[in-house]
C-alpha cells in the first residue's frame, strides 16, 4: 500500500504507522534525503507500507532566482509525476490525495504551452482559481492509473482522500494566523459554502468521472466535512518545529487525534473491496 501525496498524506501515514505498531513494529526499509520516501515492511503480516510524495500528482517545478526558490511552479497539467507513478504497477492498494500545495503562485502548462496562471496578473494570460488546476491534476492521475495494465492485471485499487481544511483564523501561516480553538465545531457552524468544500467537491466529481471511465477499481475515503468540523486537532504553536519558530501549524493534525479517523475509514473500504472481491471469485 502506498500513499501518494503531500505532508498531509504523511500525516496520515504516521498515523497509521502509530496504529498497526500495536500489533506488529514494522522494519525501516528505506528513507531518502529528504524523507519525502519511505518504505516500512510488517514481516508478520507480510505487508509493505510506503510514503511517495508529490506536491501535485503532476509534474510540477519550483522557478528559481539566483539560487532562490520563488514560489512560482511551472505546471505541466498533462504529464504525470513519474516518481510516484513509477511505483504502480508494484501495489495493491494507491491511496491518492492532495490540495494544499495549490495554493500558490502558478504558470499552467498544457501540450507544452501555457494555458493560464493562478495568483498572477500577467497580459493575454488568463487567470485560474486554485480548484482548475487541482481538477486537471486529478484527472491526469487518474488517466494514468486506469491506464495502467499491471495494475488491472495486479487487481490494483486506488482510493481518493478527499481534501482536509487548515484552520487558520485572523491570517495565513506566514501572516499571524493561529489555531487555538479547544472544542470540535457543530455541523450548524460550519461553512460549507467555503472554498475548502468546493475543493472537496471538485475531488469527487473527478472520482466519479474516474470510476465511471472504466478502467481500474476506484473508491473513496470521504473526510472532507467531519474535518471541517475540527478545528481543535491541529498542532497550532506546539508543533516544535525548529526551523519555523513563531509560526501556527493549523494544516495538520495532531496524533493521537481526529487524523486517525481516516484510516478507520480507509479499513472499511478495504473490507468493502475484499468482501466484493471474494464474492466476485464464487
Amino acid at each position: 500500500m502506498a500513499f501518494i501525496g503531500d505532508s498531509v498524506s504523511r500525516n496520515h501515514v504516521e498515523s497509521l504507522l502509530c496504529l498497526l505498531s500495536q500489533s506488529e513494529v514494522p522494519k525501516d526499509m528505506y528513507k531518502d534525503s529528504e524523507d519525502r520516501f519511505r518504505k516500512w515492511y510488517f514481516p508478520i503480516h507480510n505487508f509493505t507500507l510506503m510514503m511517495l510524495w508529490s506536491r501535485f500528482l503532476v509534474e510540477g517545478e519550483e522557478r528559481m532566482a539566483n539560487g532562490t526558490g520563488t514560489s512560482v511552479f511551472d505546471m505541466q497539467l498533462d504529464k504525470v509525476d513519474s516518481d510516484w507513478a513509477k511505483e504502480l504497477p508494484n501495489l495493491d492498494y494507491a491511496v491518492i490525495s492532495d490540495g494544499h500545495w495549490f495554493f500558490r503562485g502558478m504558470r499552467l502548462h498544457e501540450a507544452g504551452k501555457q494555458v493560464g496562471c493562478v495568483y498572477c496578473n500577467e497580459p493575454n494570460v488568463t487567470a485560474y482559481n486554485v480548484d482548475f488546476p487541482l481538477r486537471k491534476a486529478l484527472r491526469t492521475a487518474f488517466r494514468h492509473i486506469s491506464g495502467c495494465r499491471e495494475c488491472r492485471r495486479r487487481g490494483m485499487v486506488t482510493v481518493m482522500r478527499s481534501f482536509a481544511a487548515a484552520h487558520f483564523e485572523n491570517g495565513f501561516w506566514n501572516t499571524g494566523g493561529y489555531c487555538n480553538r479547544t472544542g470540535p465545531r457543530s455541523e450548524s457552524e460550519v461553512d460549507f459554502g467555503a472554498f475548502d468544500w468546493q475543493l472537496r467537491n471538485v475531488q469527487m466529481e473527478e472520482f466519479e468521472r474516474a470510476r465511471s471511465e472504466g478502467g481500474g477499481r476506484f473508491e473513496v475515503v470521504d473526510v472532507a466535512r467531519a474535518m471541517l468540523m475540527r478545528p481543535d486537532g491541529h498542532p497550532g504553536e506546539h508543533w516544535g518545529n525548529k526551523w519555523m519558530k513563531g509560526y501556527n501549524d493549523c494544516t495538520h493534525w495532531c496524533m493521537p487525534g481526529p487524523v486517525d479517523m481516516w484510516s478507520e475509514l480507509l479499513l472499511a473500504v478495504i473490507k468493502k473491496v475484499s468482501a466484493s472481491h471474494h464474492l466476485h471469485q464464487i
